[in-house]
Formats: C-alpha cells, sequence, structure tokens
C-alpha cells in the first residue's frame, strides 16, 4: 500500500484485470506452498512506528510536507494525515541482542525526526490518539496530498455512500454523523512482525489471535478522542469504524467490516485468510502494473504478488497474514496491528518483547487453540480488553470461570514468553529488562491509558477541560524525553502545559461544552424554570433540526416578565417570540482576544460558538473571570503566564 502504483478498481475492464491477477497470484501461493519454496527455520522480526507531531501548544502540526523531504533516509514515509508520519524499520534475525538493537534504532530514527520537526516548531509524540485532538483537524485539507491518500477517500467516500457516522461510549459518549473517512488518521500504532515457517503458520496465526487479548490489555494508551473518554484502546472502535463502508443494509445482512478481529479459526493454511477476504469483500484498489504470477514461477523465479499485496492492504485485520520476499527467498509473516504508540520507546520494545515472546513460546498444547477456545470467546476477549483494558475479564481454556487480566498475564502469560525469548536465545538482560517492565506495569495498573485519564481528571479538578488536555500531552512529551516506562511517571502538572495562549489562546479552550438547551416552541416560563433550577444566566434556543436560533438571557426574561401586558395576557408564549433573530455568534478556531474584542464592542455577556448553524460551546463573561482568575494565581506563585515551558523539571534529550 505504500506505493504509488496503485489504480482505482472504478471501470469493469479495471474490475476483471485486477480481479483476474488476484486469483492468479492466489494459485501461484498455492503452488509455492505445495513445492515447499518458503524459507523455513529462520525468524526475522520488524517493527513500524507511527508518530504524531505536535506544534508548540500541543496540538497536531500539519508538519509532514515540511519534515519529510528534509528526511531523505527511505526509512521514513508518510502516513495519511499530515500531522503524521511511519518509520520502517529493517528486518532483523530474531535472536541475541535483537530487542535491545530494535530500541537502539528507533531512538535514533526518532531522534532524527525531532530534530527536523523542530525547525519547524513542532515536536514528535508517541501517543495513541493525542488527547488535544480536535474535530477541525481531522477535516480532508489535513489529509497527506499524494494520490494514493486521494485514491482511497473517493473510494471510502463512493462506497459507504454517506458521511462516516461514529458511536463510541465510554466514561462519556462520542457521537457524530458528519465525519468522514481522515478520523482513521487520529490513531498511530507501532506495529510488530513475526515470520513463522509454511508448517507453523495455522497454529501460530491461531495463537496470536488468543494472546491479542492480554497484549492489549496490558498496553493500552490511547483513551480519549476529541475530548471525550472513551475506550482503554479506543484506536480499535475508531479505526473499525472510521473505515467501515457498509450501510444500513449491509450491516443487517451481517456484511463483514473491512476492519475486524476475523471470523473464525484458520484451518487449513494462510490461503484460508486470502480465500475469505477475497469472498467478502469487493476490489478496492489493484495494481497499475501486470504480473502474470504464475509464468514468473514456471520461469523459476519468485512472483511478488502484487495484486495479493495490494488487496491484502485494504483488509484491516488485527492480526494481518502478510506474503514477504527478503534476500530473494519467499517467506510468511503475521503482523500484530493491535499495539499503540508510545508511551516511550522502552515501553513499546517490552510490548514487542512479550508479543514475540509469547508467540515463539507457545506450549505444545495450544497448538489446537482452536480446540479448546471458542472463537467468539477469543474474539469478546479482545474486545473487553480495548474496552478496559487491566479492568478486562477474560474466558481462557482450562477454566470454568472468567480470570482477570492481570492475573492471566502474570501466571501464565509472561512466563510463556519468557520461555519464548529464551527458545530464540535473547540476551538474558535484555529478557529481564523487557518482561520486567510488562510485570511491573501489570502490578501496578499503570498503562499509559491509566497515566492520561489520571492525569486529565487531577487537573480537571481545578482548571478546564481544555486546559487539562494540554498539560497531559505536554506531560506526555516530557516524560517521553526523560525515556522511563510509564508505570514509574508522575501525574502531568498545569504548569507543563506553556504559556497562556496554549491553554486559552483559542475561544474553543474555554466554552462551556456542558450545556443546557431549549427549543424555540418551548414555553417561556419553562425556560425561567431551567434558569431559576440550574442558577444559569444563558439558555441557547434551537430549533427541531438542531440548529442555533439564539440565546435566550435573564435579561430577557426580566423585561418579558417587567412589561405590564405580558404580566396580564393569559396567553401563553413560546421562546421564539423572544429571542432576537440576531444571535452573535463564531467558529470554534476564532481567537479568544478576538472574541472577547467582539464581545466589548457589541456589548455582550454570552457569544455562542457554532459549527456552521450548529451550537458547540457557550463563553460567558464567566469563563473570563476563571481564565483572569488562573492568570493571576499563576503571577502569585511567581509563574510568567507567557512562558512557563521552563517550569518543568523533566529532562529533555532523546525521545
Amino acid at each position: 500500500m505504500g506505493s504509488e502504483k496503485i489504480v482505482m478498481v472504478g471501470t469493469k475492464a479495471v474490475r476483471q484485470r485486477c480481479m483476474q491477477q488476484l486469483l492468479t497470484d492466489l494459485k501461484a501461493l498455492e503452488l509455492m506452498l505445495e513445492r515447499d519454496l518458503f524459507e523455513r527455520d529462520i525468524q526475522r522480526i520488524g517493527a513500524e512506528q507511527e508518530l504524531c507531531f505536535v506544534d508548540q501548544s500541543w496540538r497536531p502540526a500539519p508538519v509532514i510536507t515540511e519534515v519529510l523531504p528534509e528526511l531523505p533516509d527511505p526509512h521514513f514515509t508518510t502516513e495519511y494525515a499530515r500531522f503524521n508520519m511511519e518509520i520502517n524499520l529493517d528486518p532483523m534475525l530474531f535472536s541475541g541482542d535483537c530487542l535491545s538493537q530494535l530500541e537502539g534504532k528507533l531512538r535514533y530514527y526518532l531522534g532524527e525526526a525531532e530534530a527536523v520537526a523542530r525547525k519547524h516548531n513542532a515536536h514528535v509524540l508517541l501517543v495513541g490518539i493525542l488527547p488535544t485532538l480536535r474535530r477541525s483537524d481531522v477535516e480532508l485539507e489535513n489529509m497527506t496530498p499524494l494520490p494514493r491518500y486521494r485514491l482511497i477517500t473517493e473510494i471510502m467516500t463512493k462506497m459507504r455512500g454517506s458521511p462516516f457516522e461514529f458511536r463510541i461510549e465510554g466514561t462519556d459518549q462520542l457521537i457524530t454523523k458528519d465525519a468522514n473517512v481522515l478520523f482513521e488518521g487520529s490513531n498511530t500504532s507501532f506495529q510488530v512482525h513475526y515470520q513463522v515457517d509454511p508448517d507453523d503458520f495455522v497454529p501460530a496465526y491461531n495463537w496470536a489471535q488468543a494472546v491479542t487479548a492480554p497484549l492489549m490489555a496490558s498496553a493500552t494508551n490511547s483513551p480519549m478522542l476529541v475530548g471525550k473518554r472513551l475506550w482503554r484502546e479506543t484506536r480499535i472502535a475508531l479505526f473499525q469504524q472510521s473505515v467501515d463502508t457498509r450501510n444500513t443494509a449491509e450491516l443487517i445482512r451481517e456484511r463483514c467490516p473491512r476492519v475486524s478481529f476475523g471470523t473464525g479459526w484458520v484451518q487449513q493454511s494462510i490461503l484460508d485468510i486470502y480465500r475469505s477476504q477475497l469472498a467478502r469483500h469487493r476490489l478496492l484498489l489493484g495494481p497499475s502494473t501486470t504480473e502474470d504470477a504464475l509464468k514468473v514461477l514456471e520461469g523459476g523465479g519468485i512472483p511478488k504478488l502484487y495484486a495479493l499485496n495490494i488487496f491484502n492492504g485494504t483488509i484491516y485485520k488485527w492480526n494481518r497474514a502478510c506474503y514477504g520476499i527478503t534476500d530473494g527467498k519467499p517467506h510468511l509473516r503475521i503482523e500484530n496491528r493491535v499495539l499503540p504508540a508510545g508511551p516511550t520507546i522502552v515501553d513499546e520494545v517490552a510490548n514487542a518483547a512479550f508479543w514475540l515472546g509469547m508467540m515463539k513460546g507457545r506450549p505444545e498444547e495450544y497448538d489446537r487453540i482452536s480446540e479448546r477456545l471458542d472463537f467468539d470467546h477469543a474474539k469478546g476477549n479482545f474486545l473487553r480488553a480495548a474496552h478496559q483494558g487491566m479492568g478486562a475479564h477474560f474466558r481462557w481454556p482450562g477454566l470454568n470461570k472468567q480470570i482477570a487480566s492481570p492475573e492471566l498475564i502474570l501466571k501464565e502469560m509472561l512466563p510463556i514468553a519468557r520461555e519464548g525469548l529464551q527458545k530464540a536465545r535473547i540476551e538474558t538482560a535484555d529478557i529481564d529488562r523487557y518482561l520486567g517492565i510488562i510485570q511491573e506495569r501489570v502490578e501496578t495498573g499503570k498503562t499509559g491509558s491509566q497515566w492520561i485519564l489520571d492525569s486529565y481528571q487531577d487537573l480537571k479538578k481545578l482548571h478546564s477541560k481544555d486546559e487539562a488536555q494540554v498539560a497531559t500531552v505536554a506531560g506526555i512529551y516530557h516524560r517521553q524525553q526523560q525515556g522511563d516506562p510509564v508505570h514509574t511517571w508522575n501525574l502531568a502538572g498545569i504548569e507543563e502545559a506553556g504559556s497562556w495562549a496554549n491553554r486559552y489562546g483559542m475561544i474553543d479552550q474555554i466554552m462551556s461544552t456542558d450545556l443546557f438547551t431549549v427549543n424555540e416552541d418551548d414555553l417561556v416560563d419553562f425556560v425561567a424554570h431551567i434558569m431559576e433550577w440550574r442558577k444559569i444566566r444563558h439558555l441557547p434556543v434551537e430549533n427541531d433540526r438542531g440548529e442555533l436560533v439564539g440565546i435566550l438571557t435573564a435579561k430577557d426574561l426580566v423585561r418579558y416578565y417587567s412589561n405590564r401586558y405580558c404580566r396580564e395576557n393569559k396567553k401563553k408564549r413560546s421562546v421564539k417570540e423572544l429571542v432576537s433573530a440576531r444571535a452573535f455568534s463564531v467558529s470554534p478556531d476564532t481567537s479568544t482576544i478576538e472574541a472577547l474584542a467582539l464581545m466589548r464592542r457589541a456589548g455582550l455577556d454570552c457569544l455562542a460558538v457554532v459549527d456552521g448553524k450548529h451550537l458547540m460551546g457557550i463563553v460567558t463573561e464567566h469563563d473570563f473571570v476563571m481564565v483572569a482568575e488562573q492568570l493571576l494565581k499563576e503571577v502569585g506563585r511567581g509563574l510568567s503566564p507567557i512562558d512557563q515551558a521552563g517550569a518543568h523539571s523533566a529532562k529533555t534529550g532523546s525521545v
């Protein structure tokens, strides 16, 4: 999918050509398996690091088109969103000091990216979903301007036939019906590859599916999206919904989504997976060049299987079966796609060590996991892990009750991982270091998600939600620079957010979003009671389409009830007879200073913040008083509200 040599399957002729090429690739793969042409008795590992760029205000920085040209190394490449980038690491033999080598390579490449990003007033951040991400950040203008991303967007949107819808529930709730496919760009991950022998592919792949749940529970790092606290690994729900091309009719007949855990255990070979995917999903893209894989094979060559790899790249299994060629020899591998980016490099390598160790250390009794664990239980385990993290309970073979994730990890999975790493002859010091991080993280329950939620909640007690988000992201960056694993981190402090502009610079950072609203046809007496009950002085008024009509204030009610005619007239009046047709409003990307100036010029004590015609929040005099209070407190503590970036004591260095 990283190749630009792709075409949209948009016409009958192109569809038929690509389908024929794909069927030929599948036949060639079948023959290669029968003739035992695949590499054996050697195992390599690999990794792909996705990252996010943040600006000086700790928000997404769409700088990929500026940064990438200054990183001529081919290991660096683009991602879907302009504020993301990917690093593809070279394969390594799974033995010796490969894990510490992996850490060193990640440290080097991320350091290179950070150095260039700083030239463009940005930083590199490792996190599953950036807590300061806003709805406006995932508009299509932030899509990386390359043909393949444009093609994917056009195809997904056309197949969907309507705007993408999201409904994700956790502590908070996210419901939106006007989203686009770029929401997927919110996700950043750390993908790990594990090469397997063809004869061992089926038990290895099924085992990978089974152990995904405990791995996921121990590694969550994306609990927030657009200010909402959702799943412990919100990436899982978001990714599935952001590329879900099914419409309502297809949901009713249970058409399989393009992002999924799977539909059942693999029984025969890797061909089971590819054939099932082809039977369930339409072709979106194909190769622009033709390769007759059978002719290449009969001529003594090794086919690239372009059509198969492109098609496989448009199906997003959490454990993806892959075909590749290294040094002229074909191989099979499993790509683990569930791990989020971060919280630090050492945490990522520890996650990789845990998974690779479990894969290599698979006990013989689990070679036929499909006979001991119902597939729906494995799938349910995975979804509970993504939703609840370390709080999840799992169904597991040999147990007549559910087991808590920490107990399963500590008592069974970590010993399996240790034995697997020892079997691969990984250096003892590396085994102890990386698995020790997993053990301490699980024992303390301090995953990346837990730290983000704890920091956010602690900051929110005395500060606005937006301030809490900004300080939390700043805290992630500072601690990543120190490099200590997440279970050792102290909570983020408000001083880490830096200058006042980072916290209060835009109007959507200080607006109130927990609002009471009324309909334009509601009775005035009802509005008066709402204001009295809730002790508020402003009530937004909406019509039946959810569009903002205006804002009714306490002053409006005073004028109404002080009018003698209104007091004596028995007719009950509705809100729309009182509210002014002229409603002062601004967009969420309006600067706070600009909004304040508007309020002063117009003599307003309240301002609506809207996206189009729909209300997003309101700003009142009270909000500005709260901002002033915080700034005065900081001055009183000797902190400059202009720039507090140096107040944090964390050391800076490599990520």
